[in-house]
């Protein structure tokens, strides 16, 4: 193979490497400000409102904001909650759920994306699924 060949392919593949990059840091910084908006308006408040129903059910669960997510945490068993945060390390940047639950000495965990699609349009009902959907083993005991 000619030199000025593998030359051309090698420039061809750093300059779309860097294309790729670039578009990456702008789909993050993007998907960075819709997901503060997501929490702001949507997650946080609908966090609060399932904690406020749980405790008038006899479930004393307590909502936290630590920076860049919202989790909904038992005030019974700290290792107990449901939190959202943002994933921005693969292609298409995520808002994800990670909950976790203690069974005696055995932990439980979940994570994955809420919902497909992308952070803008995420609703209150698909995030409310969610969360109903994970709440439930921690509120059968």
């Amino acid at each position: 193979m000619e030199i000025s060949d593998v030359r051309r392919r090698v420039t061809e593949t750093v300059e779309r490497a860097k294309r790729a990059a670039a578009a990456r840091r702008t789909r993050s910084d993007q998907a960075a400000r819709d997901y503060s908006a997501f929490l702001e308006t949507l997650a946080v408040p609908l966090f609060r409102q399932v904690a406020n129903a749980l405790k008038v059910q006899g479930f004393p669960f307590v909502v936290f904001t630590p920076l860049g997510s919202v989790r909904l945490a038992s005030e019974r068993a700290g290792e107990d909650y449901i939190e959202l945060y943002l994933d921005a390390s693969g292609d298409e940047p995520a808002v994800f759920g990670h909950s976790r639950r203690a069974r005696g000495r055995r932990i439980v965990e979940n994570e994955g994306p809420i919902a497909a699609g992308p952070i803008g349009q995420l609703t209150e009902t698909q995030v409310l699924d969610y969360l109903l959907r994970e709440l439930e083993p921690l509120v059968e005991k």
